[in-house]
């Protein structure tokens, strides 16, 4: 028999049990449906910090289990907004709120980082308990899009000229996971469709990981995987980028345990995302924890690792 991983069985030996509430509505004027959001929180602690994730198109907040309730057992509060996309809200394609759907995701988060308190308290038990002083924010494919805004990420008009800077000063770190990279790349259907997939990070300033398949070809963009390494590469300093080797968009199956849209199953990766994740943020909104500094470490000295992680 193999002797255990250290670093899984810490893992296994720190979780928490977790309790979650869900839905949790928020009121939403001008939105056209109010905002359902999933809390999910270890059952005991004090000072937890928060992690605020925002889906993939599609999904909901019901999605990306491997993650959210990963984090959760680890000692953060992590909200699970339901954005309008969402197939469980069923909104077609002409609905007038399209055009605007990528302003409605960022819309959401901020909803979400005002309502910290409610979300709190309608979990028994969790009122007073969140940090709000210690919050990053996480998504994944389209939601880290919508995760980098609050980052500084802009996007450029027709003209490149950068839009809005929806950046919020509560924010103190982020995870993007499969974040899309620049426009001047994108597909002649993604460019006549998608026009918000137009970014500049060039002030995305906040200190965030960029996570991205190596084997991740996007059908939205005329380049390879490399594309998803745009935000690390065009953004300023404070960023560290993990490549995960032979990871497809799915990043080994972080939207949920056997989804259907998960093209590369592969538990390993998953947990090797779960740890190295949990460790950055440990680290991001406590600069006293070691965590990301020891897991990078181990994945150095790992003879037959899953992925590489550059920082800046």
């Amino acid at each position: 028999m193999s002797a255990p991983n250290p670093a899984t069985a810490h893992e296994s030996a720190s979780a928490a049990t977790v309790v979650s509430a869900k839905p949790v509505i928020l009121p939403a004027p001008g939105r056209g449906e109010d905002l359902q959001v999933r809390v999910s929180a270890p059952a005991t602690g004090d000072g937890l910090p928060v992690v605020v994730f925002s889906h993939g198109f599609g999904s909901s907040m019901d999605g990306y289990a491997p993650l959210a309730d990963h984090w959760a057992a680890r000692g953060f509060v992590v909200l699970q907004p339901t954005h309008l996309d969402s197939r469980t809200l069923g909104i077609p394609a002409e609905d007038p709120r399209t055009p605007r759907m990528w302003r409605f995701r960022v819309e959401d988060l901020k909803r979400v980082l005002d309502g910290l308190d409610v979300l709190a308290a309608a979990v028994p038990g969790l009122g007073g308990r969140p940090d709000l002083d210690r919050v990053a924010v996480a998504g994944h494919s389209w939601g880290a899009q919508t995760a980098s805004t609050l980052l500084g990420a802009r996007v450029l008009d027709a003209d490149g000229v950068p839009g809005e800077d929806l950046s919020d000063p509560r924010v103190a770190a982020g995870v993007l996971l499969a974040l899309p990279g620049l426009g001047d790349d994108l597909t002649p259907f993604a460019a006549e469709h998608l026009p918000f997939m137009r970014p500049s990070f060039d002030r995305m300033t906040t200190p965030a990981l960029v996570v991205a398949g190596d084997h991740d070809q996007s059908a939205l963009s005329t380049r390879g995987p490399d594309w998803f390494t745009d935000p690390y590469t065009y953004s300023p300093g404070g960023k560290s980028l993990l490549t995960l080797y032979g990871a497809e968009h799915s990043l080994g199956g972080i939207p949920g345990h056997e989804v259907a849209e998960t093209t590369d199953e592969n538990p390993a990766r998953v947990a090797l995302l779960q740890r190295l994740t949990t460790a950055y943020l440990r680290s991001a909104l406590d600069p006293a924890d070691n965590a990301w500094k020891e897991a990078t470490a181990a994945l150095a000295q790992d003879t037959a690792p899953l992925g590489r992680v550059e920082s800046k």
